[in-house]
């Protein structure tokens, strides 16, 4: 074979048919979910049979909101199970704690869902009572020994799930998961979106964490943002097709 004819085969190895490098990376299938303060891993239902029925291998976080090292040891423990390279997605608190536990190597790119978006060194308390973003409303509450928080039950549709029947939004409220003032207050020590790449989504009715300091948040981590105008807070409960198709963006399809 010719010098040029060795060097026209390689290249044909390195090129794909339409002059794709052959070494960009393979589609990710694997996706961990991981909910937010007063909720459960049962709310992902429609997110997780739209992508399971695409073929992704989908994995929900169920964690206890005890502090925030035990909710991010609970989302590693589900990483650790992938079996190869991961999007992590968190809605809420959720991406608090995606953002210290995306520090993993098997995970590649992380999606915000009304989500926290932390540097290192901030805490939820610190990004949640910065005075030019303050919170929607006062309805969280905490309980009578003062250690962790709730949203009020009778607010938790207007403030949390709005866009949601009123029997799923009132069995949420009675069903919700509460979260420490410790997890509250705990500084994250990992921020994983500045080394890879972040997709988020904004409801754009949201009243649970105020739009601005989201759109802030989302700005500074460079995330690729996607609207979802009139959505509540759960915007993956209203909303499953516009979340799927941005985790479908995120694990590279």
């Amino acid at each position: 074979m010719s010098k040029f004819s060795t060097l026209f085969a390689l290249g044909a190895l390195t090129l794909g048919v339409a002059g794709t490098p052959a070494a960009q990376a393979a589609p990710i299938h694997n996706v961990v979910l991981v909910h937010g303060a007063f909720a459960d891993g049962s709310g992902w239902r429609a997110v997780y049979d739209s992508l399971a029925a695409k073929g992704y291998k989908v994995s929900i976080v169920q964690i206890p909101e005890t502090s925030l090292a035990a909710d991010v040891d609970a989302t590693q423990r589900v990483i650790d199970q992938q079996d190869g390279p991961t999007v992590l997605v968190g809605h809420s608190w959720g991406g608090q704690v995606i953002t210290e536990a995306g520090a993993d190597p098997k995970v590649k790119s992380l999606v915000y869902l009304a989500a926290l978006v932390p540097d290192v060194g901030e805490s939820t308390a610190t990004l949640e009572t910065m005075a030019k973003y303050p919170a929607p409303n006062d309805d969280v509450k905490k309980t009578a020994d003062g250690k962790f928080f709730y949203m009020d039950p009778t607010k938790f549709r207007e403030n949390f799930a709005a866009d949601s029947s009123p029997a799923l939004a009132d069995f949420m409220a009675h069903s919700q998961v509460i979260l420490s003032v410790e997890a509250f207050g705990t500084p994250a020590k990992a921020a994983a979106w500045h080394t890879k790449p972040s997709w988020a989504v904004l409801p754009g009715a949201d009243k649970t964490i105020n739009m601005d300091l989201q759109r802030w948040m989302y700005e500074r981590a460079k995330a690729k943002v996607t609207t979802v105008p009139g959505s509540s807070h759960t915007v993956f409960l209203s909303h499953p097709d516009v979340v799927v198709k941005v985790i479908e963006e995120a694990a590279g399809k």
